[in-house]
């Protein structure tokens, strides 16, 4: 029988679909790196988050693997390029916390343009400053799209009932012929054009070594107006100490952080460093959430579900 080995705690769906498919599935959420490499010997199937690090020697301890899952989008813990190689399909689940990312990116978008945040904050202490925290309406900004996968392509659709311009940049994506409800998309043919139109920039990019730190101090200085930041991608994409320094120079008019340079991912906490604590200056215009712009009730069981019916379709075919 086949067997599969579950890493983490997930929706149930996830183990229901695959035993009802026949497999024999081990659910182990707490099995340090040696003791899980055991416990995947004789295993076809494998399924991790992001605490695990799938390497080549992590891979070549496991020669039975044909399959490794991910519950979420990013696959920047597992060696997919090595894992490939040895034939191991690598499978995430992107379609699963899409609708909650796009949702996330709109929310955070619009408590940084109306200063939701710092306003309620003031309140709480009997201040009622309405001068001081005018917004802008989103309806009259344009929106710039880096990266327009499962993340992006669900933003943007949010962003389409509010009248803004939406712009967008793909290096790796040559039209959207194939893609419903996005005709009011512009391409730009290159960053530089995005960076010369956009009044906010929105990152939706997975980490590799071609986005780390995609927005240092070059891509801010060649930025042609002062602009908003969102990242619900990965935190290093984003140089924490360049954005400082464009918060401090008005270069950037505010940030929406879902992710942070400083997080360590497999630990579920963050670092504090003098860049971090820079941009953490109350004087700035900065909104913040722990890494939960795809995480609801409702992504939870989608993104075990999605999945579930992939490892399905590789281990049956």
């Amino acid at each position: 029988m086949t067997r599969i080995l579950i890493s983490d705690r997930t929706h149930e769906v996830l183990p229901q679909r695959l035993r009802e498919a026949g497999f024999d599935v081990s659910v182990e959420p707490d099995l340090d790196r040696a003791a899980l490499i055991r416990a995947a010997q004789g295993c076809q199937g494998l399924v991790v988050r992001s605490k695990v690090i799938v390497d080549r020697p992590f891979i070549d301890a496991c020669p039975s693997l044909r399959c490794i899952g991910r519950v979420g989008a990013g696959m920047e813990t597992i060696d997919v390029d090595y894992a490939s190689a040895r034939g191991i399909r690598c499978l995430n689940s992107p379609e699963g916390n899409r609708d909650a990312v796009g949702e996330h990116a709109v929310g955070l978008l619009l408590a940084l343009l109306n200063h939701i945040p710092r306003a309620d904050a003031e309140v709480r202490r009997s201040l009622w400053k309405r001068e001081a925290n005018r917004g802008l309406e989103l309806g009259s900004l344009t929106v710039g799209i880096i990266g327009l996968g499962n993340m992006g392509r669900a933003f943007a659709r949010r962003l389409s009932g509010f009248g803004c311009r939406v712009v967008y940049y793909d290096k790796y994506l040559e039209n959207l012929e194939s893609l419903e409800n996005l005709e009011f998309l512009e391409r730009m043919e290159s960053l530089a054009l995005l960076q010369q139109e956009a009044d906010v920039v929105s990152f939706h990019v997975p980490l590799t070594d071609e986005t780390r730190h995609y927005l240092d101090a070059p891509f801010i200085d060649a930025m042609r107006k002062p602009f908003f930041l969102l990242n619900t991608a990965r935190g290093a994409v984003v140089d924490t100490a360049a954005l400082a320094d464009g918060l401090a120079s008005g270069k950037v008019r505010g940030a929406a952080l879902d992710v942070l340079e400083q997080e360590n991912m497999q630990a579920d906490s963050m670092a504090t460093d003098p860049s971090l604590l820079k941009i953490q200056n109350p004087e700035f215009n900065v909104v913040f959430t722990p890494h939960v712009a795809g995480w609801t009730v409702e992504s939870k069981y989608k993104l075990a579900a999605v999945l579930a019916d992939k490892i399905i379709d590789t281990l049956q075919a």
